[in-house]
Parts: C-alpha cells; sequence; structure tokens
C-alpha cells in the first residue's frame, strides 16, 4: 500500500518539486492523475467507482443548477444520491444485513442460510462518498453554484491527503481551492512539513506503542477479563485511535498545505471537553459537523419539541455508529453517545442552561471533575468500538468486578502513562494558547529544532510493530 510513511513521503516530495513549477490548470491535472495513482496502487480496479461518482455527481449538479423544473431537480438528486449510497451501502453493509437478516429469519423458524459474497472494502468510500453527498445537496439548496470544470470538481474529490481518511472536507471550502491559483507561501509550507512530523509522532510513537497494550489486553494476552485488563484496554486504544487518527489528520492538512491547500482542523483536544456535546465539537469536527448539518438539522434537529429532539440526536448517533462499519459494535457505540447527549439536553432544559454553564465555566475544580467524567465515558464507549463482537466487549466490561493483578499489568500502565503523557501536555498546550498549528508561537530557530527533535524520537520510540491508520478500515 502507498500509505507506508517512506514511500508516501518520497511520493509527497516528487509531486512538490514538480507541482510549483506549473500553472494552475497543468497543477490540477497533475494533482488528479497523482491522487488516482494513489489510490489505484492499492486496487485499480476501485477507481472506477470514484470515476462513476464524480462523473455523475457532476452532471447532475449542473443539470439541477440550470433547471426550475421541481420534479426534474428532485429526480436529479434522487439519482446522484442514490448512486453514492448504493456503492457506499453494497460494499459496506451488504454483508452484515445479509447475516442479520437471516439470523432474524431463523430466530422465528424460518430457515435462512445468508448469501455471502467476498466483498473487498474500497479504501476511503465513507470519507469521498459523504463530500460527494454535501456538494449534491449544497448544490440542490442553491447554497452554493456547481463546478464550471469536471477537473475541478474531481480534484476536490479525490486529492490524496484526504481520500483515504479525510478529513471529510466541505464544499464550501476546498471546491474554491481547486478552482482558483495557489500561491506559495515559505511559511504556510513551514507549517505544514511541522505538521506532518507532529502527525508521524502521533502516529509513530503515541498510537503505535499504544497499539500494542491495546491489542494484548483485547485479544487476551493480558489475562482473561479483570479490572486491570478493562482499565489497560480502554485506555490504551483512547490513546491510539487519538494519536493515529489525529496524527493522520495533521498529515493530510500538512500535505495539502505544501501545496498551497488548506484543509480544516479536525481536531481541537477531545480529551479536554467538559460535556460530550463538546466532545462532539472537537473530535473528528469534519464528520460529527456533516452529521449535524446534513442529518440532526433536515430531521428537524430540536425544532419541534423535547422527544423529537431526542430521536433525532438518537438517530444521527446511531447512524453515524454505522457510518464506521459494518458492526452491530459500532451501533451500539453509536447509541452510547446517543443517549449521553439526550441525557446531557435533558440536563440542561431542566435546571438551565446559562446557570448551569455560569457555575461550571467559574469553578476549576468542576471543569475537571466534568472532564474527568466525559473521559471515562467516552472511554466506555470505546470498548465497543474497538472490540470484535458485543459479545466480547460485554466480557471484557464484565471484569470490572473482578481484582486479578499480574506484574505485566503494572508494567504495561507504566508505558501507558510514558506514552500518553505527550498528548497530555501538548494538548493542555493547545488549549491554552488556542492556536491551529502546534508550537506556532515558538521563534523559527526553535520551530526547526523541535522539528528535528521530533524526527529523531521517531527514529528511536517508533514502535517496531507495523499498524495501518485505523481510519482506512472506515
Amino acid at each position: 500500500m502507498l500509505f507506508d510513511t517512506p514511500i508516501y513521503i518520497l511520493f509527497l516530495t516528487i509531486i512538490i518539486t514538480i507541482y510549483w513549477r506549473l500553472e494552475h490548470k497543468a497543477q490540477n491535472w497533475m494533482l488528479l492523475l497523482a491522487s488516482y495513482f494513489f489510490y489505484g496502487w492499492w486496487d485499480w480496479r476501485f477507481l472506477s467507482l470514484i470515476f462513476i461518482s464524480t462523473v455523475v455527481d457532476y452532471y447532475c449538479a449542473r443539470l439541477i443548477a440550470i433547471s426550475d423544473n421541481v420534479f426534474r431537480r428532485r429526480l436529479l438528486l434522487i439519482l446522484s444520491i442514490g448512486i453514492n449510497i448504493g456503492f457506499l451501502g453494497f460494499f459496506k453493509y451488504y454483508q452484515l444485513f445479509s447475516i442479520s437478516l437471516a439470523t432474524v429469519l431463523r430466530s422465528i423458524g424460518i430457515s435462512a442460510s445468508p448469501t455471502t459474497l467476498q466483498i473487498i472494502l474500497p479504501l476511503g468510500i465513507s470519507f469521498y462518498t459523504f463530500q460527494a453527498l454535501a456538494y449534491i445537496v449544497d448544490v440542490y439548496f442553491k447554497k452554493m453554484q456547481p463546478a464550471d470544470s469536471l477537473l475541478d470538481y474531481a480534484l476536490f474529490i479525490s486529492l490524496f491527503p484526504h481520500l483515504i481518511a479525510g478529513p471529510i472536507q466541505r464544499p464550501s471550502h476546498l471546491l474554491p481551492q481547486t478552482q482558483s491559483p495557489r500561491t506559495y507561501d515559505s511559511e504556510k509550507f513551514f507549517d505544514g512539513i511541522l505538521l506532518i512530523v507532529t502527525g508521524l509522532f502521533r502516529k509513530c510513537v503515541i498510537a503505535d506503542n499504544c497499539a500494542l497494550l491495546a491489542n494484548g489486553a483485547f485479544g487476551g494476552q493480558l489475562g482473561p477479563p479483570s479490572l486491570s485488563v478493562l482499565a489497560i484496554a480502554a485506555y490504551a486504544f483512547a490513546w491510539q485511535i487519538y494519536g493515529d487518527f489525529s496524527g493522520y489528520s495533521d498529515i493530510a492538512r500538512g500535505s495539502a498545505q505544501l501545496m498551497g491547500f488548506h484543509f480544516m482542523v479536525n481536531f481541537r483536544q477531545p480529551y479536554l471537553a467538559s460535556s460530550l456535546q463538546d466532545f462532539w465539537r472537537r473530535w473528528h469536527i469534519s464528520l460529527s459537523t456533516w452529521l449535524r448539518d446534513y442529518l440532526y438539522i433536515p430531521l428537524g434537529g430540536n425544532r419541534d419539541g423535547e422527544r423529537r429532539t431526542y430521536r433525532n440526536l438518537m438517530l444521527t448517533m446511531l447512524i453515524g455508529g454505522l457510518w464506521h462499519g459494518a458492526n452491530w459494535t459500532f451501533v451500539l457505540w453509536g447509541g452510547i453517545h446517543g443517549c449521553w447527549l439526550s441525557l446531557e439536553k435533558l440536563w440542561r432544559s431542566k435546571v438551565g442552561y446559562r446557570e448551569t454553564a455560569k457555575r461550571y465555566t467559574s469553578n476549576c475544580r468542576i471543569i475537571w471533575l466534568r472532564r474527568i467524567v466525559i473521559f471515562h465515558v467516552v472511554c466506555f464507549s470505546w470498548v465497543f468500538f474497538r472490540a470484535a463482537s458485543v459479545r466480547d466487549a460485554v466480557a471484557l466490561l464484565g471484569g470490572a468486578g473482578v481484582w486479578a493483578w499480574r506484574p505485566e499489568h503494572g508494567t504495561a500502565l507504566l508505558y501507558l502513562a510514558v506514552f500518553a503523557l505527550p498528548m497530555i501536555l501538548l494538548d493542555l498546550l493547545l488549549e491554552k494558547r488556542l492556536e491551529e498549528y502546534p508550537f506556532a508561537r515558538l521563534s523559527h530557530p526553535v520551530r526547526v529544532a523541535t522539528a528535528m527533535g521530533l524526527a529523531g524520537v521517531i527514529t528511536i520510540f517508533a514502535a517496531n510493530q507495523v499498524n495501518a491508520f485505523i481510519y482506512f478500515q472506515f
């Protein structure tokens, strides 16, 4: 796969070396071809899915924009959405629903065997499908004009830094950047390099080392379920997935910045959230805002009374969970978040939002207590997210009442503290300074030294085990 770090860095270096010597249109052609090559290196057959989706969406959007016929506009919208959702549904959810349907039929006495197919999940299909859906919906509701050039739109969909695992770019943010000439900015170029280095640090040092601990706990190598095993599993995976996905997002943002593009920030210190609603303003921001704008609000949001608000929250989070994968563990994960978000909204409606907010924001100890509670709610839900099945998750959580200590548990917790501490300190720094870029206020020589130091740490402390980015599977 092309995203092996040394190969990716070489690929990116070659692209950048040629890229800034070309005119705008030639840059777009080069990036489009490079992006298709990048994706096709994994499996060239799935390029057809991106190509079909891109062409259909481009022409549907243009026909929608010039048509005044309501029926025709809706038909084109349904065609575009149907093709995108059809591809996503078949490749991602066919097996889950086929097996689940057969199970339900057998439970009521109807003999049935699931029709299984050897279906390979195309990389990044969830991410570029959501970008395509946002585009066609925005054009339909006249929030933006359709792209004038198929080249510009195709590049918006397939630009390689975000193609595999996001962040999910909004059409109104990224499409104008593909349509307009980019200018070289040495300061932003350097910030892009620093983002890539910090992203590699988050992934290779933090996430991959925490993955060794999480895999041992979830895989049974640390012994049967117990309180200590559960703690290692939940905490290690919490820092693994955060380091992994925020690391990828930094690498994607940095890579885009080297080419004059700006990607939205995808993480803002999520484990410092003081409520679950606040957590979703900080975690995977490109997905949470997409779900809010294209699912929660169209369902009715909070406009039609409390009961429908809770229903809309639950549906949004359940669908958000299912978006992550074809496993009921993800649906339960989404359900846990939906229930807690509903409880928070109920609490605010009964106690009073302004009074509660004033009291909580004026007391530092209460803020940290709330942060600790929310962190553990998130960790509890991560158990379902990471477990191979609902049964495995329940078995692991059932060990909370069992005290069985082993010396290796202490060693694992010590290693976890060592690798989680840099992320905690960095997040506290970013939270205090409200900065988009790490170390943004440091002088240029200090930032160069910091980047070189991080590169050295990556070389020395990167985990020996190779772990693919978690969100590649979604």
